[in-house]
C-alpha cells in the first residue's frame, strides 16, 4: 500500500494515512518532490526551508512508529506509478489536490497507474470544494453567504489520533533530505526563520495549545494588533498540512470569530477550484485594462521596508525576517502597493509566494485580488486604506514599527507613523534624519490615492 504524501505532513487526523491503514496492509509513505509541474508556483524559499523541516520531523514520527519516509525526486506523473510498480502496490492513498496545476498532474498520475487505484481523501479541508453551492447551483463568490452555508451544511467530525504503530513496508530506496537542497546556501537568510519557528507535527500542535490557552479569549479584540501575540500563528502549519482544519475548528469552538478565519482558508479553496486562473488573472474581466504601472524602483523600495512609511515598512521587514507577517498589516502592505503604487497585484502576490513560509496558492491569490479590488467579494477599489491611519489605530504605541523600524524607535507616539510630520528638533532629538537614517516616502499618499482613483474611474468609463 503506497501512502503519497503531499501538503498533508502529519500523523494525526489525516485521512489519507486513515483509510490506508484501514486496508491491513504495509504501508509505505512518500513524499514526491516534483519541482517541475508547478511551473511559476513551485515552492519559494520560504517554503522550501519549511519543507525541509517538516520532513525531516514527520520522517522521525513515522520511525518512531517502525515506518521509513521514502523520498523521491522528480514528475509526479513518473515518479508515482513507476514506485507503485516498484513495491507492487494495488492502491495508493493521497489527499485531494485544489491546486489547478495539480489537479492536472493527478490526472496523468491516474493514466498512468493502469489498474493501481487512486484513493483521493479531504486532507486539507473541512469541505470538498464541489459540495457547496448556492440556490442557484453556482458556486460561491461572496464570503458571508459561504461560510453561513458551510456552518450549516458541512458537518465537521471530531479529529482523529495519530495512529501508535504503523505496519512497515517493503524495503524501497530513497533519497536523502540534504540532498535536495531545500535549505539556503550562502548567504544563510534563514536565522530569524530558526528563532520564530518549529516545522513539524509536534510544533503545530504546541502552537495550538498555546494559543488555546493564552490567546483565543482574547482573540475578537487583539487579532487586528500587531504589536500584541494575539493571533495562532498557524498558517505555516496549515500550509504543509501539519495541523488538520478539524483539530483546529474544535479547538476553536470558543471564539467564532477565530473560526471564520478557518472559513476564509476554506472559500478561499472554493475559489481556486472554480476558478482555475485565479492566481494569475483577475476574476472581474473589467480589470484586464488596469492601468498599471511599471514602477522597479517602487517595487524594489517595497520588498526591502524602504517605502518611507513605517506601518509598510514594518511589515515588510518582519516578512523578510520572519516569513510571516500579521494579516492587518498584509492587507496594509497589500493596499499601498497596488493602490498607493499603482503596482500589479501579481508582483506582490510572487514576492509573497517566494518569502512566505506560510505560501498557500488558493489563499495568496484570493487575498491580493480582494485587496486589489479584482477578485471574489473584494473590496472596493475606492477603498484605499490610508498606511498613516491604519498604524495609529492598530498600532498605537508604536510597538510594532519600533520593533522592526528600529531607526525610529526614539520618535514619540505622536509621529512615529509619519515621522515627516515631526518638528525638526523632534528629529534631531530622535536622532532621525530623514533620507540618511530613513528614507522619504516614496510616494505622496495623498496623490498616490487620487491616481488610483482615476484609473479606478477610467476603469469604469471603459466598462
Amino acid at each position: 500500500m503506497l501512502l503519497w504524501l503531499r501538503r498533508e505532513l502529519r500523523l494525526a487526523d489525516n485521512p489519507a494515512l486513515l483509510a490506508a491503514l484501514a486496508t491491513g496492509r504495509s504501508v509505505v509513505p512518500v513524499f514526491v518532490l516534483d519541482e517541475a509541474s508547478p511551473g511559476a508556483w513551485a515552492p519559494g524559499g520560504a517554503s522550501r526551508w519549511w519543507l525541509h523541516h517538516s520532513l525531516a520531523a514527520l520522517a522521525d514520527d513515522l520511525a518512531a512508529r517502525g515506518a521509513k519516509l521514502v523520498l523521491r525526486r522528480g514528475r509526479f506523473s513518473e515518479v508515482i506509478p513507476r514506485l507503485a510498480a516498484e513495491i507492487g502496490a494495488a492502491e495508493i492513498h493521497a489527499g485531494i489536490p485544489t491546486e489547478p496545476w495539480a489537479r492536472a498532474t493527478y490526472r496523468r498520475v491516474i493514466a498512468a497507474l493502469g489498474p493501481v487505484k487512486l484513493h483521493c481523501h479531504m486532507t486539507a479541508l473541512l469541505h470538498h470544494p464541489d459540495q457547496l453551492k448556492t440556490q442557484a447551483a453556482t458556486p460561491y463568490a461572496v464570503f458571508s453567504p459561504f461560510g453561513r452555508a458551510l456552518r450549516a451544511g458541512v458537518a465537521v467530525p471530531a479529529a482523529e489520533a495519530a495512529p501508535e504503530r504503523l505496519p512497515p513496508g517493503p524495503p524501497v530506496d530513497s533519497d536523502t533530505l540534504e540532498a535536495w537542497g531545500l535549505l539556503p546556501g550562502a548567504p544563510d537568510w534563514a536565522e530569524g526563520l530558526r528563532c520564530t519557528w518549529t516545522p513539524g507535527e509536534a510544533g503545530a500542535q504546541a502552537r495550538l495549545a498555546t494559543f488555546v490557552r493564552a490567546a483565543l479569549s482574547g482573540y475578537r479584540a487583539g487579532r487586528d494588533l500587531p504589536g500584541r501575540e494575539a493571533t495562532s500563528r498557524l498558517s505555516p502549519h496549515f500550509a504543509w498540512g501539519e495541523i488538520s482544519p478539524r483539530q483546529v475548528w474544535h479547538a476553536g469552538a470558543a471564539c467564532e470569530k477565530f473560526r471564520d478565519e478557518v472559513l476564509w482558508r476554506e472559500f478561499a479553496a472554493h475559489l481556486l477550484w472554480h476558478n482555475q486562473a485565479l492566481p494569475e488573472a483577475p476574476l472581474r474581466a473589467e480589470f484586464a485594462s488596469m492601468p498599471w504601472r511599471e514602477d522597479p524602483a517602487g517595487l524594489r523600495a517595497w520588498q526591502r521596508g524602504r517605502t518611507g512609511i513605517p506601518i509598510v515598512d514594518a511589515g515588510m521587514r518582519e516578512l523578510w525576517q520572519t516569513g510571516w507577517m500579521h494579516n492587518r498589516v498584509r492587507m496594509i502592505v497589500a493596499s499601498f502597493l497596488v493602490k498607493h503604487l499603482l503596482i500589479p497585484w501579481q508582483a506582490g502576490e510572487a514576492w509573497f509566494w517566494d518569502t512566505l513560509v506560510d505560501a498557500d496558492l488558493a489563499q495568496n491569490a484570493a487575498s491580493w485580488q480582494w485587496v486589489a479590488g479584482c477578485g471574489a467579494d473584494a473590496a472596493p477599489y475606492f477603498r484605499v486604506f490610508n498606511p498613516v491611519l491604519q498604524g495609529r489605530k492598530f498600532d498605537p504605541d508604536g510597538a510594532y514599527v519600533r520593533r522592526y523600524v528600529p531607526e525610529l524607535a526614539a520618535l514619540p507616539d505622536s509621529v512615529v507613523h509619519a515621522p515627516w510630520e515631526a518638528p525638526a528638533l523632534v528629529l534631531q532629538a530622535a536622532g532621525v534624519r530623514l533620507g540618511t537614517h530613513y528614507p522619504h516616502p516614496v510616494v505622496d499618499l495623498a496623490a498616490g490615492r487620487e491616481r488610483a482613483l482615476a484609473a479606478f474611474a477610467g476603469l469604469r468609463k471603459a466598462a
